[in-house]
């Protein structure tokens, strides 16, 4: 079996204008300190990456992973969230997504912006030599996940046929590149679970590059399997987040918030080790399915502060990555195995 690789972490929720969080130098020295041997990059945040530059220059991408290796960490994968929320936009979230792409594009010119960042995203990972780049798929559909009111027929394929028209032609830019997109299936967005991931990839044609960034804290919000979630998409997960939540619906609040702030709501995000998840049911499964890429801590929690979450989380993962062994537990008490053998004990002999 692969050994999982890790500790490493998601810098998305670190970076800020204060040191040691506002460079790329200095905030992969802090991880590096805590025991991080990964990270995984925003591209969003020009304080983590230059976009443009990486995916113009190799020599650039060269230089920047010397600046992560000096600081004591490697590249695990670089993220576009943000980009891959825009290629897709309903025009009910125009405005509150706003903040997520240039300041005066309408949708269109928004969606064909997040396009061209995405291609910048996969040409930046194989400059880097990276084989993952994760993403959000955007929604067209996401408002209306609850059939009220009545979906017409038709609606929702149309809305994944839409779907996969933006995302095919960076599907196969990717496949030519050396590139797979690992999409997070996460709420707020129409690839939220895994029905509407194969929804997704039918209407792709079960493209190659089109594969999983793997939360099981989305999971544990949605009350679905988490675990068996692995094993039913194993061929499929290529990226690894290491996230808890927790769901716990009391009598006047449940799956859906209540509009609640995230501290009030059933279902919320935690620290490492302080929700639900069964971390050693979900690396024993990662384990078993071959999983050899990273395990990210992404780290949301609505109680503790992002210094004792990042300080905790790089242990709890090193003590979860498992060592397989070939050695089976009982070889003590076997004997020597032959055809004539295995024959006589059946009888056959």
């Amino acid at each position: 079996m692969a050994k999982i690789k890790g500790p490493a972490i998601f810098l998305a929720q670190f970076i800020r204008d204060e040191a040691p969080y506002n460079s790329i130098e200095s905030i992969c020295k802090w991880v590096a300190g805590l025991g991080y041997k990964g990270v995984q990059i925003p591209t969003w945040d020009a304080r983590a990456i230059d976009l443009d530059k990486a995916a113009e220059s190799k020599a650039y991408c060269d230089d920047y992973k010397g600046k992560l290796k000096s600081a004591g960490v490697e590249a695990t994968e670089l993220a576009a969230h943000l980009q891959g929320q825009i290629v897709a936009m309903h025009p009910a979230y125009e405005i509150a997504f706003g903040g997520f792409y240039p300041e005066g594009l309408d949708r269109a010119a928004a969606s064909k912006w997040a396009t061209g960042e995405i291609e910048k995203l996969i040409k930046a990972s194989a400059n880097m030599g990276l084989k993952t780049a994760v993403v959000f798929s955007g929604a067209l559909v996401w408002h209306m996940m609850y059939p009220w009111p009545q979906r017409p027929a038709g609606l929702v394929d149309e809305a994944f046929g839409e779907l996969a028209k933006r995302w095919k032609p960076l599907l196969d830019l990717a496949k030519g590149s050396g590139v797979k997109l690992a999409y997070e299936l996460h709420p707020g967005e129409d690839l939220h679970d895994g029905v509407t991931f194969e929804m997704f990839l039918d209407k792709v044609g079960n493209h190659p590059a089109a594969t999983i960034n793997y939360d099981p804290s989305h999971f544990v919000l949605q009350a679905l399997d988490y675990v068996e979630f692995i094993k039913i998409y194993s061929e499929r997960i290529t990226a690894f987040h290491v996230k808890d939540a927790e769901l716990r619906p009391n009598g006047r609040v449940g799956v859906y918030g209540g509009y609640q702030p995230w501290a009030k709501r059933a279902g919320r995000f935690r620290s490492l080790g302080d929700g639900q998840v069964d971390f050693k049911q979900v690396f024993t499964a990662m384990t078993e399915i071959g999983y050899k890429s990273w395990a990210v801590l992404e780290w949301e929690c609505c109680v503790k502060s992002p210094e004792q979450g990042a300080a905790e989380g790089a242990p709890f993962i090193a003590q979860h990555i498992i060592e397989a062994s070939e050695v089976a537990f009982d070889d003590f008490a076997g004997g020597k195995a032959d055809v004539k053998t295995n024959r006589k004990i059946l009888g056959l002999s």
